[in-house]
């Protein structure tokens, strides 16, 4: 990858997880983003009577000139059961909590990461949030009110709660600078990975919309659109429609990602922070403010003007502050670029609606989504451009794309994010492609086992499900790489089944029969036991205790123990037959007398059977709970981590009032 001054400095992505409207993955944004659909949508009548606060005249008092937004599903629900919280203080949490929650373990999944193995490290979690709506709800009848209220509505809070169930000792932040929030949080994350203040961090914002008073507060300053479509750079451009959303970025040093293998989705290069300072109002934009931070933005990165393919404005659809920030862009962009060096400009809240303090966040992902499709995804609701829009940029290679257009593979690509708080508070970030990955990689023969667990048997029907789905939709995937990734990198739950398949058809037909409650071979499933059935080891043994099959038998045993069984007995040699017995349950082996008796539940003369038998074994202990090292078994093997389904949280509906109060947190 391309050097920049301080090229140790840079950070990479290894993980992300999203909800926003109509998308509740990456993979789905980019369909939605690629496909040009339209999810902005009525309020639902559980927000508020859209119609009764409605009023088509601007600034009307009390009203808003605005019926629409991008609203997510189930933002009432979630599971509990899960983060081990209970129903009471979970019915006092704001959502938004709780989706940082869910968003932040599906994030991590991603990843390859097994939470639990961050308990106690410097982890850090850095979360814009500005919206407190359920605070709102909640105090509308003190009734509503209990000891879980105050840590439940606090935005300070929304960060913690996630550094708290998780176990992080590193920084936890909560940052609030409005609509530039979530991409200020990258900076500060970004920050701390390079002071070594944090091994790891967790980057993200979240939006929800649940009460009507700040809609109200919004169509008064004629920030709303009247049609509910941000119309961004359209002559017909008349403000914003409100979104919700969540993402979440998984941050690692860049050196360190490459050092570990992880898989590695894009890299921040760059970021700053800056203020508007004195200018014609609090909310007003600042154009030179802009310019000088995008410089400095650049500088920090290391990177040239002419080096952006593409810039994602913050551009909210509001006449003014579109052009102000184009015409900023245009006093940049052009230094030391020919015409055939053209920089898109593009802005998701067209597609998306404005996510608000997790707009950053939706900027980055929409930017590494087109870097890795090497595709600049067209603006929404672009008719016609402003005439003042066109005339800023006009006679300069910068462009706004109606149409999907290709992104030029010259050399890594570059880009930049930009999002603007409305009390002058500005973010912005230099964006780089993931280094090329390596390219050459063996065959992918033979079978392999597929481990998945869940807290509950419906968690596991559901799991599989999402993975037939997976695998349908992705016939081309290696199989090895798909059962490295769920083997090492999701946590092992008590429901459990392990599938054994040479691809990944035969794999999916499998999950499918399972979830559907058919018999399936080649498929074990189980609840884990503390104790679970043996598998033995029989050779024959013929030749005397130190001939070769003796040999044979101990240097299998000494195999799998460093995959991290460990044998639960020793069966006596009777005959010309020789036993090492494994199991769920953790004992120590004498490699020099195997010698005790066991359940026994399956021979298998794997000595002189293919490796198909062996995962057999593997697979019937790993459901019934022993602690394989997958890692181990699939060392030495060119296996990389790929981005598969992740854990499908079983959600009730928790919500203010429908659980008693509580009067104390003891």
């Amino acid at each position: 990858m391309k050097a920049g001054p301080d090229s140790a400095a840079a950070i990479a992505v290894i993980g992300w997880a999203c909800r926003f409207p109509g998308a509740d993955s990456p993979e789905a944004l980019w369909q939605l983003l690629a496909t040009g659909a339209d999810p902005i949508r009525v309020v639902p009548p559980e927000r508020w009577d859209a119609d009764a606060l409605f009023a088509p005249t601007p600034r009307t008092p009390g009203k808003m000139n605005s019926r629409w937004g991008g609203f997510l599903d189930d933002v009432d629900k979630f599971d509990a059961d899960f983060f081990g919280v209970r129903p009471r203080e979970a019915c006092s949490i704001d959502p938004q909590q709780r989706l940082m929650l869910e968003v932040s373990w599906c994030a991590l999944e991603d990843a390859g990461i097994v939470p639990a193995r961050l308990a106690g490290s410097a982890t850090g979690v850095f979360f814009g949030a500005s919206n407190w709506d359920y605070n709102k709800v909640t105090s509308r009848d003190t009734a509503y009110m209990d000891a879980y209220s105050g840590p439940g509505t606090a935005l300070s809070v929304a960060s913690n709660r996630v550094s708290y169930a998780l176990d992080f000792r590193g920084p936890s932040i909560t940052v609030d600078t409005a609509c530039s929030s979530a991409l200020a949080a990258v900076h500060w994350a970004c920050q701390s990975l390079r002071a070594r203040e944090s091994t790891l961090a967790l980057a993200g914002g979240v939006n929800l919309i649940l009460s009507p008073e700040t809609s109200v507060v919004l169509a008064q300053a004629r920030l709303l659109s009247s049609v509910g479509r941000s119309q961004t750079f359209d002559e017909r451009a008349d403000g914003y429609v409100r979104s919700e959303g969540c993402g979440v970025l998984v941050l690692k040093r860049l050196d360190e990602a490459v050092a570990d293998g992880d898989r590695i989705l894009g890299v921040v290069r760059g970021t700053a922070v800056g203020h508007n300072g004195t200018s014609n109002g609090l909310v007003a934009p600042n154009g030179p403010a802009q310019e000088a931070l995008l410089r400095r933005t650049l500088a920090q990165a290391g990177v040239a003007p002419s080096e952006l393919g593409l810039v994602e404005a913050h551009a909210t659809g509001t006449p003014l502050g579109d052009l102000v920030e184009i015409r900023a862009l245009s006093a940049v962009l052009p230094e030391g670029r020919d015409a055939a060096q053209r920089c898109a400009i593009t802005a998701v809240k067209s597609n998306i609606g404005h996510t608000e303090a997790a707009s950053g966040i939706a900027g980055v992902m929409r930017v590494l989504l087109s870097m890795q499709h090497g595709a600049i995804t067209p603006n929404l609701h672009l008719q016609k451009l402003s005439p003042h829009i066109a005339e800023a940029i006009e006679g300069t290679p910068l462009f706004i794309p109606t149409r999907v257009e290709p992104w030029p593979a010259g050399g890594p690509r570059l880009a930049a994010v930009s999002t603007f708080g409305f009390g002058g508070a500005n973010a912005q970030a230099i964006l780089e492609q993931a280094p090329a990955a390596d390219a050459a990689r063996a065959v992918d023969e033979g079978p392999h086992a597929l481990l998945l667990s869940a807290r509950t048997a419906d968690a596991l029907c559901a799991l599989a499900r999402s993975y037939c789905a997976y695998l349908a939709a992705h016939p081309d995937v290696r199989l090895a790489d798909v059962c490295f990734t769920a083997a090492t990198g999701r946590t092992r739950f008590d429901h459990r089944l392990c599938a054994r398949s040479d691809s990944p058809a035969g794999l999916a037909g499998q999950l499918a029969a399972f979830a559907n409650g058919e018999p399936v071979d080649n498929l074990w499933a189980a609840q884990r036991t503390a104790d679970g059935p043996a598998i033995v080891l029989e050779l024959p043994s013929g030749d005397g205790a130190r001939g070769p099959a003796h040999a044979r038998g101990l240097a299998i045993a000494r195999q799998w123990l460093a995959w991290g069984l460990r044998p639960a007995a020793e069966v006596p040699r009777t005959g010309q037959v020789l036993r090492v017995v494994f199991s769920a349950a953790s004992m120590t082996l004498h490699l020099d007398d195997p010698s005790r008796s066991s359940r026994v539940l399956i021979r298998g003369d794997l000595g002189d059977r293919a490796r198909g038998a062996e995962l057999a074994c593997l697979a019937v202990l790993a459901v019934h709970g022993a602690d394989i090292d997958w890692r181990a078994v699939y060392s030495g093997s060119p296996v990389r981590r790929v981005a598969l389904p992740t854990y499908p949280f079983q959600r009730r509906r928790y919500w203010v009032g429908s659980e008693p109060a509580v009067t104390s947190l003891a």
